[in-house]
């Protein structure tokens, strides 16, 4: 399956944006059995590790894989860490890894266009990652599903998250945040929430958690000033691990908890039986931890940012 993702990607919007648009649009089931090959101008501009993202929820769409074509980017980004060829090896290394792209003629079985244009920050309101809509928008309405077996889906999830149709997603009330995980623990995705929290406070109700996705993240993100935003904002530091994505140790949301999650699933019980998940980008889970609930994180950072 070629997913081609053209156009500029909007201001405060991200990698985690684009697949849960995705996932709004073909259904958790979309690309079962097939491997997916992310491609177009938008992919092209995201960074390394925005894409990285993508690959690693492209399995919440069914998908066995996905790839994207390296480019110079790729390899700026892996040249000099561990593990990598150097010298010789690494100019061989390059020229067997430009090649490792599709053919001009090659031919997909399934293809979907996306146009970001129109693209807003997303959230998931229930409790599948394809039960997800832009923060400007509304819980659904089962009655107005056809299919009877998707509308019984949706009477489930707003009985289990606890919700009423209609509801403006920003008005929904959190108890926790939690940034972190294979998804979003990146150091890309800790300057973005940086960014959202410094010289602010988190709600007082709020519980917030930062877990880095490797200690290498951690270090950097600690020479870089950011932990001490973090802190200094509200949120516990943590070392890395997987924490809080799925219910980890003493990580557990008590039933009724809600939490914005900068993770990859929402479903029953994930973060601890009967807690509330609601995945988002990082920089959308820092600003719901200021607010106390879902919220537009476009409002709280000036364009250009």
């Amino acid at each position: 399956m070629r997913v081609s993702v053209q156009g500029e990607l909007p201001f405060a919007c991200s990698a985690k944006d684009i697949v849960l648009e995705l996932l709004e649009r073909i259904g958790a089931d979309g690309a079962t059995g097939y491997a997916i090959e992310f491609v177009g101008e938008a992919i092209s501009a995201l960074s390394v590790e925005g894409r990285m993202t993508l690959c690693n929820m492209a399995v919440e769409v069914g998908a066995r894989g996905a790839i994207i074509a390296p480019d110079k980017k790729v390899f700026d980004y892996i040249y000099g860490k561990p593990q990598m060829p150097v010298g010789e090896l690494w100019q061989q290394a390059l020229l067997e890894w430009s090649q490792l792209s599709s053919d001009a003629d090659a031919v997909f079985d399934k293809t979907v266009a996306i146009n970001c244009h129109d693209l807003e920050p997303k959230v998931t309101w229930g409790i599948s990652p394809d039960q997800t809509g832009s923060i400007t928008g509304r819980v659904p309405f089962p009655e107005q599903e056809t299919n009877p077996l998707k509308r019984l889906a949706l009477e489930k999830a707003l009985h289990y998250m606890g919700l009423t149709a209609g509801m403006l997603l920003k008005d929904i009330r959190i108890s926790h945040a939690f940034i972190g995980s294979c998804t979003n623990g990146r150091i890309e995705d800790l300057r973005a929430v940086a960014k959202v929290l410094e010289g602010r406070k988190i709600a007082s109700h709020v519980r917030g958690i930062i877990v880095p996705g490797s200690t290498m993240v951690r270090r950097q993100a600690e020479e870089e000033g950011l932990a001490k935003i973090f802190i200094a904002a509200g949120f516990e530091w943590r070392q890395s691990g997987c924490s809080m994505c799925l219910a980890m140790n003493e990580d557990v949301l008590s039933p009724g908890d809600r939490c914005a999650s900068g993770t990859n699933r929402n479903f029953p019980g994930r973060q601890g039986a009967g807690a509330r998940t609601h995945l988002m980008s990082p920089a959308m889970v820092a600003a719901a931890a200021v607010a106390g609930h879902l919220v537009d994180v476009r409002s709280l950072l000036q364009a250009g940012e």
